[in-house]
């Protein structure tokens, strides 16, 4: 495998700037002096993914993901460290020289890598055919000329075409040295069958005579193909996808998401359409911000890839009823997903893309402005049109309208809703508010594992919401959380915010608002208590990696005063040991110990102890500044906080030597032995009593 010179290495890692890396893939909001936003590793409605700047390092407090600006493209491309930094390297136009690799040494990388390579190599391939071979330019070019795209947009979006031939692609790879084993991985390649199904062993292409739209992931890189036949009498279907592998997960992947990431957070709005030409054509003229589902059902994976970017979304339907109706769970789950949807309808047999074409770009923003509705009013609109005068069809309608807005996360929004809807249907609101709440209530009971009684979240902690928000419903009608006299049950913590509660000292009691009654708590849901040598370890490094240049005295800055004072204390904690040894070198070397090149170490496990000892989830508000409140901060007191440290370290360690030694004591041994023992014994007394009082902490007789 290619090595990257660690010269190139350091350049990278001097000139990749951790928010405008992370900024490519989430939206980042300053909050004091860290940058946050929702996590894109793990599904949440607050954020709790952490961005330093200062320290060039992100933080989840939520799954807890961790690392630099490398293990950051690592992470969420699940790709290699090299692999990482070649990305880097292109975004910032590094030039990365490497030795030259044959296509065995390219495949010797690990699986996803080689993955990756062959599908764009497959993307320039089928481009290439587009471009310059005769049958690509009089088929595939022709179609996409007719479809009035030009040369920019198809370059933008890498479109290619495939030849109708079996084993184009398959001999074309095969003379590029890739290996057969990758084409079949990533579905370029199928293996043939027999009339019983047996596997012959002949492969062939899966894609042939079709026009080929590359797929990316939100870094841009290739990850499958959709393929459109050109044949009109073809009996296979028009659009094939290539199938699920490591690298393609369709239910996690937006058509156009790469070109549309920075247009979506820009403009605080993301346009979602159906199909590949929907997106290409919109794109073209001037609307950036459009992504598409393929044509596939949405999925909570393609939600959360919207929200990283934005909490607005416009779904454009063609005219076509069956199709709508169709589409309105996707609808319900944007709305479960906490986005807040609109709707834009197409004339009768028009979609995005022949209405575009027909009316052209500047009429076709001017009808994407007067045409938009929220999407409650939209449905409400839609199912009161079907139920006519027909009472009972009214009622269902109702109904069906109040199951989106249960999909509704935010209350106010829900109360707002219920009361355009109440107006709609010409229909008291009160009554709207009792069916809602039974509706939840219905719902929640047939929830696996759900409870009535329980809140929680979803419905059923809507339905306690509109208790409070309106004091009960009519009727004497009681909903989940108690009725109209009683209290609101507090929302159920999660096991993780029972655990951050508990590790910030609160006390069981506490988490159930002082009944003591721990509920579905259970031991396994609290963070075992930690080693406190450990901890007392993790202390010292913590001071070492924050304030290793700040001076403590004249010219004794941290990092010198802390590792002269454990020149004979040995670490037993394997990973703080290790960093000891790593900010030893980095001082014996010039350099000061820092967070910024510790957190991009070869070892993972360095890299999360660095993120995690840098990152803090709360910052002092500046309004005790603004009120003249003076609250001491750790850099004031480093002296005070590193002596502490060092003395708590050799209490520990004194600690320990004295339990070893008083065990001895319960063996029997020669009186010689035995006498020696116990002398040591009263030195370790004498010294934890003496390192107790420095701590201040030696219980007074009589206490």
């Amino acid at each position: 495998m290619a090595r990257i010179p660690k010269e190139t290495v350091d350049q990278i890692i001097h000139h990749a700037d951790i928010v405008e890396v992370v900024g490519d893939f989430v939206s980042l909001k300053r909050k004091g002096q860290n940058m946050w936003a929702c996590c894109p590793f793990h599904h949440e409605k607050s954020p709790s993914f952490s961005v330093a700047p200062a320290k060039g390092l992100y933080k989840c407090f939520g799954c807890g993901k961790a690392g630099g600006v490398v293990q950051f493209i690592m992470d969420i491309e699940g790709t290699s460290y090299v692999e990482a930094l070649k990305y880097l390297a292109k975004k910032y136009g590094i030039d990365v020289q490497e030795e030259e690799k044959t296509p065995e040494q390219q495949l010797a990388q690990n699986e996803k890598d080689s993955q990756f390579i062959v599908s764009n190599w497959a993307k320039d391939h089928y481009h290439k055919l587009l471009q310059d071979n005769e049958e690509g330019q009089s088929i595939g070019w022709s179609y996409l000329r007719q479809r009035g795209l030009n040369q920019a947009t198809i370059k933008t979006f890498e479109l290619g075409y495939s030849l109708d031939q079996w084993d184009d692609l398959l001999k074309s790879a095969s003379a590029a040295g890739f290996e057969l084993k990758y084409l079949e991985k990533t579905g370029l390649v199928v293996r043939r069958e027999d009339d019983q199904g047996q596997d012959t062993g002949r492969r062939y292409d899966r894609f042939r005579g079709r026009v080929m739209f590359p797929i990316h992931n939100i870094s841009g890189r290739v990850i499958g193909f959709g393929a459109r036949t050109l044949k009109p009498n073809d009996k296979t279907a028009k659009y094939l996808n290539s199938p699920e592998s490591e690298i393609y997960h369709k239910s996690d992947v937006l058509y156009g998401l790469y070109q549309a990431r920075q247009p979506i957070r820009s403009e605080e709005l993301c346009y979602l359409v159906e199909g590949y030409l929907d997106v290409l054509s919109l794109h073209q003229g001037g609307i950036k911000n459009v992504v598409a589902s393929s044509g596939t059902s949405l999925t909570d994976g393609q939600i959360r890839l919207i929200k990283r970017y934005t909490d607005n979304v416009t779904v454009l339907y063609d005219g076509d009823a069956a199709g709508i109706r169709a589409s309105l769970r996707g609808i319900d789950m944007l709305l479960e997903g906490g986005l807040n949807v609109r709707v834009v309808l197409f004339p009768d047999g028009d979609d995005p893309d022949s209405y575009i074409r027909k009316v052209g770009d500047q009429r076709f923003k001017e009808h994407l402005e007067v045409a938009s509705q929220d999407f409650i009013q939209f449905k409400t609109d839609l199912v009161s049109r079907e139920a006519a005068h027909d009472p009972v069809k009214k009622a269902e309608a109702i109904r069906e309208v109040l199951q989106s807005i249960a999909k509704v996360p935010d209350p106010i929004k829900r109360q707002v809703f219920l009361q355009q809807t109440s107006q709609a249907f010409g229909i008291d609101e009160q009554v709207l508010i009792t069916e809602y709440n039974k509706l939840v209530r219905n719902a929640t009971q047939k929830a696996p594992g759900g409870q009535s009684s329980s809140g929680g979240s979803g419905a059923a902690g809507s339905a306690s919401g509109y208790n409070s928000s309106y004091g009960g419903s009519s009727g004497g009608q009681q909903v989940p959380g108690g009725g109209a006299s009683q209290r609101p049950a507090p929302r159920p913590m999660s096991p993780e915010e029972e655990a951050e509660a508990l590790m910030y000292g609160a006390s069981p009691e506490d988490l159930m608002g002082g009944g003591g009654d721990l509920g579905t708590l259970t031991r396994e849901d609290l963070e075992p208590v930690p080693d406190v040598l450990e901890q007392c370890e993790r202390e010292v490094v913590r001071l070492l990696l924050l304030y290793s240049a700040q001076p403590l005295a004249p010219e004794v800055a941290v990092a010198q005063y802390l590792l002269q004072q454990l020149d004979d204390t040995p670490f037993k904690t394997g990973v703080y040991a290790d960093l000891l040894h790593l900010c030893r070198q980095e001082l014996e070397q010039g350099r000061w110990p820092e967070v910024r090149t510790l957190i991009q170490h070869g070892r993972s496990d360095i890299r999360s102890v660095v993120a995690e000892l840098a990152t803090e989830k709360y910052e002092l508000s500046p309004n005790w500044t603004t009120h003249q409140i003076h609250v001491p901060r750790e850099l004031d007191l480093l002296q005070t906080a590193c002596d502490n440290a060092i003395l708590r370290l050799n209490k520990v360690n004194v600690e320990r030597e004295l339990a070893v030694r008083l065990e001895a004591l319960r063996h029997p041994a020669d009186e010689a032995s035995m006498m020696e023992n116990l002398q040591t014994i009263h030195l370790l007394k004498q010294m934890d009593n003496q390192l107790a009082s420095l701590l201040g902490t030696v219980i007074p007789r009589g206490a």
